[in-house]
């Protein structure tokens, strides 16, 4: 059965905000990692500014629970809404699940990254529902794995 958390969105505080939660709830963060730190992408180049912004941070905040974030930036910053900047992770048990709950849950939406292989290791997608809810779906491949984000 795939798990489900909350994916939050800042605008270049996700690093403060990571740094309270962990106040908060205690624990440590078994990943987070700049976009500066991100192999290059063919045609685009992290700019300057965004380079010291989280690309991904995970916090465990319970035994089923981790609070997940990035900053946005780029061509995503204008989009970016106060109160409205999170998303629903899923993290499927299969590629195959992971493609049916994304194929899912987008129809009558808007895809606004197609399901890929990414570069640590996951099977990765996300979109924006029927309901103008945004979703994450993700597998992670223990074939293909990396330092996960």
């Amino acid at each position: 059965m795939a798990s489900v958390n909350v994916y939050l969105i800042f605008n270049g505080n996700c690093r403060e905000a990571f740094d309270f939660y962990k106040s908060v709830f205690g624990g440590e963060y078994p990943y987070i990692g700049t976009f500066g730190e991100m192999p290059p992408m063919e045609g685009k180049e992290t700019p300057e500014e965004d380079k010291d912004k989280i690309m991904h941070v995970t916090l465990p905040i319970s035994k089923e629970t981790v609070l997940m974030g990035s900053d946005t930036g780029g061509e995503w910053a204008s989009s970016f809404k106060a109160g409205n900047n999170f998303s629903i992770s899923v993290n499927a048990e299969s590629k195959d699940e992971a493609g049916k709950l994304f194929n899912g849950l987008s129809e009558g939406g808007q895809v606004t990254m197609p399901m890929a292989d990414t570069f640590w290791g996951a099977y990765f997608g996300m979109l924006t529902d029927k309901f103008g809810i945004n979703w994450m779906v993700n597998y992670d491949d223990p074939a293909k794995m990396q330092q996960h984000p």
